[in-house]
Protein backbone atom coordinates (compact mmCIF):
# COMPACT_ATOMS: atom_id res chain seq x y z
CA UNK A 1 0.00 0.00 0.00
CA UNK A 2 2.86 2.24 0.65
CA UNK A 3 4.63 1.51 -2.38
CA UNK A 4 1.36 2.28 -4.30
CA UNK A 5 0.98 5.98 -2.60
CA UNK A 6 4.46 6.74 -3.34
CA UNK A 7 4.19 5.71 -7.07
CA UNK A 8 0.67 7.61 -7.47
CA UNK A 9 3.25 10.18 -6.00
CA UNK A 10 5.77 10.28 -7.93
CA UNK A 11 3.58 9.94 -10.97
CA UNK A 12 1.49 13.39 -9.90
CA UNK A 13 5.33 14.90 -9.12
CA UNK A 14 5.88 13.97 -12.77
CA UNK A 15 2.88 15.37 -14.21
CA UNK A 16 2.77 18.74 -12.52
CA UNK A 17 7.01 19.56 -13.99
CA UNK A 18 5.80 18.39 -17.37
CA UNK A 19 7.69 15.41 -17.40
CA UNK A 20 7.22 13.16 -20.43
CA UNK A 21 4.58 14.98 -22.54
CA UNK A 22 4.47 14.15 -26.43
CA UNK A 23 4.50 17.98 -27.91
CA UNK A 24 0.93 18.48 -30.12
CA UNK A 25 3.61 19.52 -32.98
CA UNK A 26 4.63 15.76 -32.93
CA UNK A 27 8.24 17.16 -30.70
CA UNK A 28 8.87 14.58 -28.10
CA UNK A 29 9.51 16.47 -24.79
CA UNK A 30 12.16 14.74 -21.99
CA UNK A 31 10.97 13.53 -18.53
CA UNK A 32 13.96 14.17 -15.58
CA UNK A 33 15.94 11.18 -14.55
CA UNK A 34 13.97 9.64 -11.89
CA UNK A 35 15.42 9.48 -8.03
CA UNK A 36 13.47 6.51 -7.29
CA UNK A 37 13.74 4.72 -10.54
CA UNK A 38 13.13 1.24 -8.67
CA UNK A 39 9.51 1.94 -9.49
CA UNK A 40 11.05 1.82 -13.46
CA UNK A 41 12.35 -0.89 -15.29
CA UNK A 42 14.69 -0.63 -18.47
CA UNK A 43 14.84 -3.15 -20.81
CA UNK A 44 17.62 -2.91 -24.43
CA UNK A 45 15.58 -3.38 -27.42
CA UNK A 46 17.06 -6.34 -29.56
CA UNK A 47 16.46 -7.00 -32.79
CA UNK A 48 14.93 -10.69 -33.47
CA UNK A 49 12.75 -11.02 -30.60
CA UNK A 50 9.59 -10.83 -32.60
CA UNK A 51 10.39 -14.28 -33.81
CA UNK A 52 12.71 -16.08 -32.10
CA UNK A 53 11.99 -18.71 -30.05
CA UNK A 54 8.40 -17.34 -30.09
CA UNK A 55 5.16 -20.24 -31.02
CA UNK A 56 3.14 -20.22 -33.89
CA UNK A 57 0.12 -22.26 -34.25
CA UNK A 58 0.81 -24.46 -37.30
CA UNK A 59 -0.78 -27.55 -38.86
CA UNK A 60 0.14 -30.69 -40.73
CA UNK A 61 -0.72 -30.74 -44.29
CA UNK A 62 -0.42 -32.90 -47.21
CA UNK A 63 2.19 -31.02 -50.03
CA UNK A 64 0.34 -30.37 -53.38
CA UNK A 65 2.34 -32.79 -55.02
CA UNK A 66 1.01 -35.79 -52.52
CA UNK A 67 -2.79 -35.23 -53.43
CA UNK A 68 -4.03 -37.59 -56.16
CA UNK A 69 -8.22 -37.17 -57.42
CA UNK A 70 -9.57 -39.79 -59.18
CA UNK A 71 -12.37 -39.66 -61.27
CA UNK A 72 -14.49 -40.80 -63.91
CA UNK A 73 -13.79 -39.56 -67.75
CA UNK A 74 -17.95 -40.51 -68.40
CA UNK A 75 -20.63 -40.86 -67.20
CA UNK A 76 -21.18 -44.17 -66.24
CA UNK A 77 -22.64 -46.66 -62.64
CA UNK A 78 -20.71 -47.88 -60.14
CA UNK A 79 -20.63 -51.57 -60.28
CA UNK A 80 -17.86 -52.31 -57.83
CA UNK A 81 -16.11 -50.68 -54.66
CA UNK A 82 -12.74 -52.00 -54.07
CA UNK A 83 -11.53 -49.87 -51.46
CA UNK A 84 -11.95 -48.27 -48.10
CA UNK A 85 -11.05 -45.13 -46.55
CA UNK A 86 -7.60 -45.43 -44.72
CA UNK A 87 -6.23 -48.44 -47.26
CA UNK A 88 -3.34 -48.11 -48.36
CA UNK A 89 -3.01 -49.13 -52.00
CA UNK A 90 -0.25 -49.53 -54.54
CA UNK A 91 0.44 -47.70 -57.83
CA UNK A 92 -2.07 -49.22 -60.38
CA UNK A 93 -4.18 -50.80 -58.04
CA UNK A 94 -8.12 -51.22 -58.69
CA UNK A 95 -10.04 -48.71 -56.79
CA UNK A 96 -13.40 -48.56 -58.80
CA UNK A 97 -15.17 -50.71 -61.79
CA UNK A 98 -17.86 -48.90 -63.42
CA UNK A 99 -19.65 -49.80 -66.33
CA UNK A 100 -20.93 -47.16 -69.09
CA UNK A 101 -22.25 -47.49 -72.68
CA UNK A 102 -19.19 -44.94 -73.64
CA UNK A 103 -16.90 -47.51 -72.41
CA UNK A 104 -17.94 -50.01 -74.44
CA UNK A 105 -19.00 -47.34 -78.21
CA UNK A 106 -14.76 -46.71 -76.93
CA UNK A 107 -13.58 -50.46 -77.30
CA UNK A 108 -15.40 -51.27 -80.15
CA UNK A 109 -14.13 -48.31 -81.86
CA UNK A 110 -10.77 -49.38 -81.40
CA UNK A 111 -11.56 -52.98 -82.88
CA UNK A 112 -13.15 -51.36 -85.69
CA UNK A 113 -9.71 -48.76 -86.09
CA UNK A 114 -7.32 -52.05 -85.78
CA UNK A 115 -9.28 -53.87 -88.36
CA UNK A 116 -9.10 -50.89 -90.72
CA UNK A 117 -5.46 -50.10 -90.32
CA UNK A 118 -4.79 -54.11 -90.51
CA UNK A 119 -6.99 -53.94 -94.06
CA UNK A 120 -5.49 -50.82 -95.06
CA UNK A 121 -1.34 -52.15 -94.51
CA UNK A 122 -2.32 -55.11 -96.12
CA UNK A 123 -3.32 -53.14 -99.72
CA UNK A 124 -0.21 -51.37 -99.48
CA UNK A 125 2.03 -54.35 -99.36
CA UNK A 126 0.00 -55.77 -102.09
CA UNK A 127 0.31 -52.64 -103.72
CA UNK A 128 4.50 -51.88 -103.46
CA UNK A 129 4.62 -55.44 -104.61
CA UNK A 130 2.56 -54.89 -107.79
CA UNK A 131 4.97 -52.23 -108.59
CA UNK A 132 8.30 -54.05 -108.13
CA UNK A 133 6.98 -56.18 -110.52
CA UNK A 134 5.92 -53.48 -112.61
CA UNK A 135 2.45 -54.60 -113.76
CA UNK A 136 1.04 -51.91 -110.34
CA UNK A 137 0.38 -47.76 -110.72
CA UNK A 138 2.07 -45.73 -108.89
CA UNK A 139 -0.92 -43.92 -108.15
CA UNK A 140 -2.51 -46.31 -106.47
CA UNK A 141 0.43 -47.01 -104.05
CA UNK A 142 0.23 -43.57 -103.60
CA UNK A 143 -3.34 -43.91 -102.40
CA UNK A 144 -2.60 -46.74 -100.52
CA UNK A 145 -0.04 -45.21 -98.48
CA UNK A 146 -2.68 -42.00 -97.62
CA UNK A 147 -5.25 -44.76 -96.56
CA UNK A 148 -2.46 -46.30 -94.42
CA UNK A 149 -1.52 -43.09 -92.78
CA UNK A 150 -5.35 -42.25 -92.41
CA UNK A 151 -6.04 -45.97 -91.01
CA UNK A 152 -3.49 -45.38 -88.34
CA UNK A 153 -4.36 -41.72 -87.22
CA UNK A 154 -8.14 -43.09 -86.26
CA UNK A 155 -6.34 -45.95 -84.29
CA UNK A 156 -4.34 -43.63 -82.20
CA UNK A 157 -7.46 -41.71 -81.81
CA UNK A 158 -9.55 -44.82 -80.55
CA UNK A 159 -6.42 -46.14 -78.21
CA UNK A 160 -6.19 -42.89 -76.31
CA UNK A 161 -9.61 -43.06 -75.85
CA UNK A 162 -9.82 -46.54 -74.78
CA UNK A 163 -6.39 -45.81 -72.79
CA UNK A 164 -8.66 -42.81 -70.68
CA UNK A 165 -10.98 -44.80 -69.60
CA UNK A 166 -8.56 -48.07 -68.66
CA UNK A 167 -8.97 -51.60 -68.97
CA UNK A 168 -12.30 -53.97 -68.51
CA UNK A 169 -14.26 -56.36 -70.37
CA UNK A 170 -17.44 -55.39 -72.27
CA UNK A 171 -18.80 -52.25 -71.03
CA UNK A 172 -17.24 -52.17 -68.10
CA UNK A 173 -13.74 -50.30 -66.60
CA UNK A 174 -11.73 -50.09 -63.98
CA UNK A 175 -10.38 -46.83 -62.20
CA UNK A 176 -6.95 -47.48 -60.97
CA UNK A 177 -4.93 -45.47 -58.66
CA UNK A 178 -2.32 -43.16 -60.38
CA UNK A 179 -0.18 -43.56 -57.52
CA UNK A 180 0.67 -45.33 -53.99
CA UNK A 181 -0.76 -43.82 -51.04
CA UNK A 182 -3.36 -43.63 -48.54
CA UNK A 183 -7.50 -43.11 -48.98
CA UNK A 184 -7.97 -40.48 -47.75
CA UNK A 185 -11.79 -40.19 -48.77
CA UNK A 186 -14.66 -41.84 -51.17
CA UNK A 187 -17.41 -40.68 -52.83
CA UNK A 188 -18.90 -43.33 -54.65
CA UNK A 189 -21.59 -45.51 -53.35
CA UNK A 190 -22.29 -49.22 -54.87
CA UNK A 191 -24.87 -48.54 -57.70
CA UNK A 192 -24.85 -45.05 -57.80
CA UNK A 193 -24.24 -43.05 -61.04
CA UNK A 194 -21.44 -40.56 -61.64
CA UNK A 195 -20.89 -37.90 -63.51
CA UNK A 196 -17.94 -36.95 -65.82
CA UNK A 197 -17.79 -33.67 -64.50
CA UNK A 198 -14.58 -33.98 -62.79
CA UNK A 199 -15.53 -34.32 -59.04
CA UNK A 200 -13.62 -36.56 -57.11
CA UNK A 201 -14.73 -40.34 -56.95
CA UNK A 202 -11.64 -41.12 -54.55
CA UNK A 203 -8.73 -39.14 -53.17
CA UNK A 204 -5.50 -40.59 -52.31
CA UNK A 205 -2.50 -39.31 -50.20
CA UNK A 206 0.67 -40.15 -49.80
CA UNK A 207 1.27 -39.33 -45.76
CA UNK A 208 5.47 -39.27 -46.30
CA UNK A 209 4.83 -36.26 -48.53
CA UNK A 210 3.69 -33.72 -45.38
CA UNK A 211 5.04 -30.22 -44.40
CA UNK A 212 4.25 -27.85 -41.95
CA UNK A 213 1.30 -24.88 -42.49
CA UNK A 214 2.16 -22.19 -40.49
CA UNK A 215 0.38 -18.54 -39.89
CA UNK A 216 2.79 -16.04 -39.53
CA UNK A 217 1.58 -12.15 -38.89
CA UNK A 218 2.02 -9.39 -41.92
CA UNK A 219 4.43 -7.69 -39.64
CA UNK A 220 6.87 -10.49 -39.10
CA UNK A 221 6.98 -11.95 -42.72
CA UNK A 222 9.75 -9.82 -44.18
CA UNK A 223 12.10 -11.21 -41.46
CA UNK A 224 11.59 -14.42 -42.29
CA UNK A 225 14.02 -16.43 -45.04
CA UNK A 226 13.44 -19.64 -47.16
CA UNK A 227 15.98 -22.05 -45.55
CA UNK A 228 16.10 -20.62 -42.03
CA UNK A 229 15.89 -23.38 -39.42
CA UNK A 230 12.53 -23.99 -37.14
CA UNK A 231 11.71 -26.41 -34.57
CA UNK A 232 8.33 -28.55 -34.77
CA UNK A 233 6.34 -29.68 -31.50
CA UNK A 234 3.36 -31.70 -31.22
CA UNK A 235 1.58 -30.78 -28.04
CA UNK A 236 0.42 -33.71 -26.01
CA UNK A 237 2.56 -36.25 -27.90
CA UNK A 238 5.83 -36.69 -25.26
CA UNK A 239 9.23 -36.64 -25.32
CA UNK A 240 10.89 -36.63 -28.23
CA UNK A 241 7.70 -34.73 -29.87
CA UNK A 242 10.53 -32.07 -31.70
CA UNK A 243 11.48 -32.24 -35.51
CA UNK A 244 13.52 -29.93 -36.92
CA UNK A 245 12.60 -28.39 -40.17
CA UNK A 246 13.28 -25.45 -42.25
CA UNK A 247 10.98 -22.65 -44.34
CA UNK A 248 10.41 -23.63 -47.71
CA UNK A 249 8.24 -20.42 -48.38
CA UNK A 250 5.82 -17.79 -47.53
CA UNK A 251 2.33 -17.91 -49.39
CA UNK A 252 1.27 -14.90 -51.32
CA UNK A 253 -1.49 -13.79 -49.99
CA UNK A 254 -2.48 -12.03 -46.65
CA UNK A 255 -5.67 -13.17 -44.67
CA UNK A 256 -7.93 -10.03 -45.01
CA UNK A 257 -9.40 -10.72 -41.44
CA UNK A 258 -6.46 -11.72 -39.53
CA UNK A 259 -3.48 -9.91 -41.56
CA UNK A 260 -1.78 -13.21 -41.64
CA UNK A 261 0.40 -15.23 -44.26
CA UNK A 262 1.23 -18.89 -44.69
CA UNK A 263 4.59 -19.95 -43.74
CA UNK A 264 5.12 -23.45 -45.16
CA UNK A 265 7.93 -25.46 -43.61
CA UNK A 266 9.18 -28.89 -44.70
CA UNK A 267 11.05 -31.47 -42.23
CA UNK A 268 14.90 -31.37 -42.44
CA UNK A 269 14.95 -35.30 -41.78
CA UNK A 270 14.00 -37.67 -44.60
CA UNK A 271 11.44 -39.47 -44.16
CA UNK A 272 9.55 -36.92 -42.74
CA UNK A 273 7.93 -37.92 -39.39
CA UNK A 274 4.65 -40.25 -39.39
CA UNK A 275 2.49 -37.19 -38.52
CA UNK A 276 -1.58 -37.30 -39.05
CA UNK A 277 -2.46 -34.82 -42.14
CA UNK A 278 -4.38 -32.26 -39.95
CA UNK A 279 -2.78 -32.72 -36.73
CA UNK A 280 -1.95 -29.38 -34.64
CA UNK A 281 1.71 -28.36 -33.72
CA UNK A 282 3.47 -25.35 -32.77
CA UNK A 283 6.10 -24.03 -34.53
CA UNK A 284 9.22 -21.98 -33.11
CA UNK A 285 11.70 -20.27 -35.62
CA UNK A 286 15.31 -19.86 -35.34
CA UNK A 287 16.69 -16.22 -34.10
CA UNK A 288 16.14 -13.92 -37.37
CA UNK A 289 18.78 -11.08 -37.34
CA UNK A 290 16.88 -8.34 -39.24
CA UNK A 291 13.20 -9.15 -37.15
CA UNK A 292 11.66 -6.29 -36.10
CA UNK A 293 12.31 -5.30 -32.56
CA UNK A 294 9.56 -6.09 -30.10
CA UNK A 295 8.84 -4.86 -26.62
CA UNK A 296 6.41 -6.16 -23.98
CA UNK A 297 2.89 -5.04 -24.12
CA UNK A 298 3.21 -3.03 -20.78
CA UNK A 299 6.04 -1.13 -22.60
CA UNK A 300 3.70 0.66 -24.87
CA UNK A 301 1.08 3.73 -23.75
CA UNK A 302 -1.96 4.91 -25.83
CA UNK A 303 -2.98 8.65 -25.92
CA UNK A 304 -5.65 10.29 -27.19
CA UNK A 305 -7.11 7.02 -28.03
CA UNK A 306 -5.00 6.03 -31.14
CA UNK A 307 -1.67 7.80 -30.74
CA UNK A 308 0.81 5.03 -29.36
CA UNK A 309 3.76 5.98 -27.25
CA UNK A 310 7.15 4.26 -25.51
CA UNK A 311 9.87 5.97 -23.37
CA UNK A 312 13.08 5.71 -24.24
CA UNK A 313 16.29 6.28 -21.35
CA UNK A 314 18.38 8.48 -23.06
CA UNK A 315 22.34 8.62 -22.36
CA UNK A 316 21.86 11.24 -19.59
CA UNK A 317 19.85 9.14 -18.05
CA UNK A 318 16.34 11.30 -18.92
CA UNK A 319 13.20 9.71 -20.59
CA UNK A 320 11.78 11.24 -23.68
CA UNK A 321 8.28 9.77 -25.17
CA UNK A 322 8.94 8.72 -28.68
CA UNK A 323 5.96 7.62 -30.87
CA UNK A 324 5.80 4.04 -32.40
CA UNK A 325 3.87 2.29 -35.26
CA UNK A 326 2.90 -1.25 -33.51
CA UNK A 327 2.70 -4.53 -35.09
CA UNK A 328 1.65 -7.85 -34.03
CA UNK A 329 1.79 -8.86 -30.43
CA UNK A 330 2.17 -12.35 -29.38
CA UNK A 331 3.52 -13.70 -26.26
CA UNK A 332 3.02 -10.75 -23.90
CA UNK A 333 5.38 -8.63 -26.59
CA UNK A 334 4.27 -6.66 -29.57
CA UNK A 335 6.36 -5.70 -32.61
CA UNK A 336 7.47 -1.80 -32.84
CA UNK A 337 7.52 -1.46 -36.50
CA UNK A 338 8.88 1.77 -36.41
CA UNK A 339 9.94 4.49 -33.76
CA UNK A 340 12.56 2.47 -32.00
CA UNK A 341 15.66 1.06 -33.15
CA UNK A 342 17.32 -1.90 -31.64
CA UNK A 343 20.07 -0.93 -28.98
CA UNK A 344 17.82 1.72 -27.54
CA UNK A 345 16.73 1.35 -23.41
CA UNK A 346 12.72 1.36 -23.10
CA UNK A 347 10.90 2.06 -19.97
CA UNK A 348 9.05 -1.88 -19.75
CA UNK A 349 7.30 -1.72 -16.70
CA UNK A 350 6.22 1.95 -14.88
CA UNK A 351 6.12 4.06 -18.14
CA UNK A 352 2.66 5.24 -16.58
CA UNK A 353 4.81 6.93 -13.82
CA UNK A 354 6.26 8.84 -16.58
CA UNK A 355 2.99 9.80 -18.04
CA UNK A 356 -0.10 10.66 -16.58
CA UNK A 357 -2.53 12.04 -19.28
CA UNK A 358 -1.45 8.46 -20.57
CA UNK A 359 -4.99 6.90 -20.71
CA UNK A 360 -4.23 2.92 -21.01
CA UNK A 361 -1.53 0.31 -21.45
CA UNK A 362 -2.02 -1.34 -25.36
Amino acid sequence: MVAACAALAMGAALSGCGGGQAHADGRDSAAPALAGSEYLKVETVGAGSATAGAPLPGRVAFRPQAMTAVGSPVTARVVSVDVRPGEKVAAGAALLTLQSADAASAKASLAQARAQTALAEDALRRQDQMVAKGVGLEVERFQAQVAVREARAELERAQRAADLLGRGAGDRFVLRAPAAGVVLSLHANLGAVVAADGAALVEIGDPARVWVVADVPESEAAAIRAGSGARIHVPGAGAGADYAAKVDGLGPLVDGDLRRLPLYLTFADAPAPALTPGAMVEVRLDAVADAAPSVPVAAVLIKGGSQRLVYVQRGDGRFEARAVRTGASRGGRVTLLDGVRAGEKVVVEGALLLDSQAEQLL
